[in-house]
């Protein structure tokens, strides 16, 4: 059997306007991309800077579909940005007006010229530094065609390509080849990665903590989620797609019914680490236990919050509680099997120790004096 070619090209020379003028048929998202935005407005306008002084940018790594159909097209448009999707955007945006050069900024061949805080359209419409804005647009970006309809090798040209970048075990898990990784991105798409959680996603921990959830659900218990094990995961999982899929189907109702529980940006999702374990946690209990949930994990904090402070000898009164602060220990380790375990185990007691509280309360409180 032949092996699936890819073929890598050098584009004709195109200007940044050609390019600005096709930035609708780009697709900026496809499947194996880093989540865009992660450049500051500086780092943005350093690239401007380095365009506009002469400066070499690294090749950016388009995918061209306008020779042929492909099955990976899925949106349907000549290209999709491989490698280089922060320099796209901080070139659009700078067209754009939304990126402006730094206050420090000095055009080499005329320094005396105060161009600092500009976008391009301050230059376009300004006769004295109209040459300025056109050196932008006729740069010529060194953009790289590739030609292939095999995913998996797209995939490893991205890996291949951010290798000595700082890559999050997400975002090359994210390039994997199998059926996985999509099924996470599914996963990290509902409402409670877009909307409950208050951690960042910036760097895909989403992703990874969906992936820590789908893998729990594979196994049907909570396991080690290590990088090296999830990888694993995540390549071996499509050796059994309808475990797979059923597992993907428990995670999905089982984020549905974690949605209803926590609030939008809810502070008790602060953490990424955590939400492996609230997740099994919750999973195990009956329909209508869910709506006491929220209420105990913020006592549950408050109780551990003070119980440090009693632990620290700030609070002479009070004997720390040495389960609270083996759920502390623990929680320094949040991808050890062990870990999970003890953490899910704890707040399963401590649960049912608060529903008997509150069962006792409304007991005594029914009661005829």
């Amino acid at each position: 059997m032949s092996r699936p070619k890819l073929k890598i090209t050098p584009f004709e020379m195109r200007t940044l306007s050609w390019w600005k003028a096709r930035e609708n048929k780009i697709d900026m998202d496809p499947p194996y991309q880093r989540k865009g935005r992660l450049w500051s407005p500086t780092d943005k306008a350093y690239l401007i800077d380095s365009i506009l002084n002469g400066f070499d940018v690294p090749k950016l790594y388009v995918a061209d579909f306008t020779f042929r159909d492909s099955k990976l097209n899925k949106k349907r448009l000549p290209y999709a940005i491989v490698d280089g999707k922060q320099r796209f955007e901080a070139i659009f945006e700078f067209f754009d007006n939304k990126v402006v050069l730094n206050p420090d900024f000095v055009l080499n061949e005329n320094p005396s010229l105060r161009l600092g805080g500009l976008g391009y359209q301050d230059l376009v419409h300004n006769p004295n530094y109209a040459d300025v804005a056109e050196v932008f647009e006729n740069y010529n970006l060194s953009v790289m065609s590739i030609l292939t309809d095999d995913e998996a090798l797209i995939n490893e040209l991205f890996v291949r390509l951010n290798r000595s970048k700082p890559l999050t075990g997400a975002e090359i898990r994210n390039a994997m080849a199998g059926p996985a990784p999509g099924i996470i991105r599914q996963l990290a798409k509902l409402e409670f990665f877009t909307s409950s959680v208050s951690f960042s996603t910036n760097r895909g921990q989403d992703l990874n903590a969906a992936a820590k959830i789908l893998m729990f659900e594979f196994h049907r218990e909570p396991q080690d989620t290590k990088k090296v094990i999830l990888d694993s995961f995540v390549k071996d999982a499509a050796k059994n797609r309808n475990q797979l899929e059923l597992a993907a189907r428990h995670a999905y109702e089982g984020l549905m019914d974690l949605t209803t529980i926590f609030l939008p940006n809810d502070k008790l999702l602060a953490s990424a680490g955590s939400v492996p374990v609230y997740y099994w946690f919750i999973r195990s209990l009956k329909v209508d236990q869910l709506s006491r949930v929220r209420d105990f994990l913020v006592q549950f904090e408050q109780e551990r919050r003070q119980n440090r402070t009693a632990a620290q000898g700030k609070t002479a009164t009070v004997r720390p509680d040495s389960q609270l602060l083996s759920y502390d220990q623990y929680n320094r380790n949040t991808n050890d099997l062990q870990s999970h375990i003890e953490r899910i185990e704890i707040l399963r007691s401590r649960f049912q120790r608060y529903l008997q509280k509150s069962r006792t309360a409304t007991s005594i409180a029914k009661s005829p004096n």
